[in-house]
């Protein structure tokens, strides 16, 4: 699949960044806003996704997330997605269980909601207890393409249905890997697939069909793979940055697993305050590093720094924070420095 570059954390690190919008934010607009949900925005703590947007693309309100570009979806590992609309294909399809029974239960899932709601909407509970089962069951008919979601943190979601994408299952699947590794890599089959929720013969199989695409990556934490369309930028070294982030729980900054934390994250004493059993916490992504966490009750923000922070890195924290779109918080958003 081509030769080997070797690489470094920070050229990792700092194409990451860069791909995902971290150093410089976008400006407002709906290409802005699929570049910023390339791999899919986590919506699983209420408006995450919110504030996902606020930290890539410029002149993000309350209201960004429900943008006529954007949808919701039940996307990888069944989780709460924001998405690009155009991009569904890649985010339901693209996890299709590759085996009859998965598949099977997908299809009926979805076949029996769509015959229930006929054309109308209807809270997941109900409708899950409707089809005789959890409403947490309906998650699986979300790999078909055809259902979408509206969860705005405080209830159920809503459901409805809509026709299913006329896209091959595998074309989507390598589509999916293509975001994965352009946003996460360089990476392996496995940990897409840990990502994507997805077996882990499917992960290995679609890196397979993407020969010609990729390159081998000698990384500080083992061989990986790497988009050949990405080698250019990855190589590029990438000074220091200058600014401030409060990435929010699920970010696709840190949602990673295993060896790719440590990358991230090298002391683990660190590691185990971000990455926690339960909840995770916001992270704080200053100068081009994670230096801290953070957590918010209504309009006030409490943050944990890693070690000492200047004033003026202190003032860049406060600013970020000052301008969070949190509904209902506009304004009137404090902050609490625990050290």
């Amino acid at each position: 699949m081509g030769s080997q570059l070797v690489l470094t954390r920070e050229q990792i690190l700092g194409f990451r960044r860069h791909v995902g919008a971290l150093d410089e934010r976008l400006p407002a607009g709906d290409a802005s806003l699929r570049q910023a949900a390339w791999a899919g925005l986590q919506d699983s703590m209420p408006r995450a996704a919110l504030l996902s947007i606020h930290a890539r693309v410029e002149g993000a309100d309350p209201s960004s997330w429900e943008h006529s570009s954007l949808v919701q979806v039940w996307g990888p590992r069944y989780s709460a997605y924001v998405i690009a609309a155009c991009d569904l294909p890649v985010f339901s399809l693209g996890r299709l269980p590759d085996d009859e029974k998965g598949r099977k239960r997908a299809e009926d899932v979805a076949s029996r909601l769509h015959a229930l709601l006929n054309g109308t909407r209807m809270g997941s509970q109900h409708a899950g207890a409707a089809l005789g089962g959890d409403a947490n069951r309906l998650r699986y008919g979300a790999a078909t393409g055809t259902i979408l979601i509206r969860w705005d943190g405080a209830r159920r979601p809503t459901v409805w249905t809509v026709p299913a994408p006329d896209v091959d299952p595998k074309d989507a699947q390598r589509e999916l890997a293509r975001r994965y590794l352009h946003v996460f890599g360089p990476s392996t089959p496995i940990a897409f697939s840990v990502w994507a929720g997805i077996s882990k013969r499917a992960g290995v199989s679609t890196f397979g069909s993407l020969e010609g695409e990729l390159i081998t990556a000698r990384t500080p934490i083992g061989d990986a793979w790497l988009l050949t369309a990405d080698e250019a930028g990855m190589r590029e070294h990438r000074g220091p940055t200058t600014g401030a982030r409060l990435l929010p729980s699920g970010d696709a900054y840190y949602l990673l697993q295993d060896d790719d934390r440590a990358l991230l994250v090298p002391d683990p004493a660190r590691r185990s305050e971000l990455w926690t059993s339960r909840v995770w916490p916001g992270a704080v992504l200053l100068d081009g590093e994670i230096r801290g966490v953070w957590r918010r009750a209504d309009a006030r923000l409490t943050i944990d720094p890693w070690g000492d922070l200047s004033r003026a890195q202190r003032d860049l924290v406060e600013v970020e924070a000052a301008a969070l779109p949190i509904p209902g918080a506009a304004g009137r958003i404090t902050v609490r420095w625990s050290a």
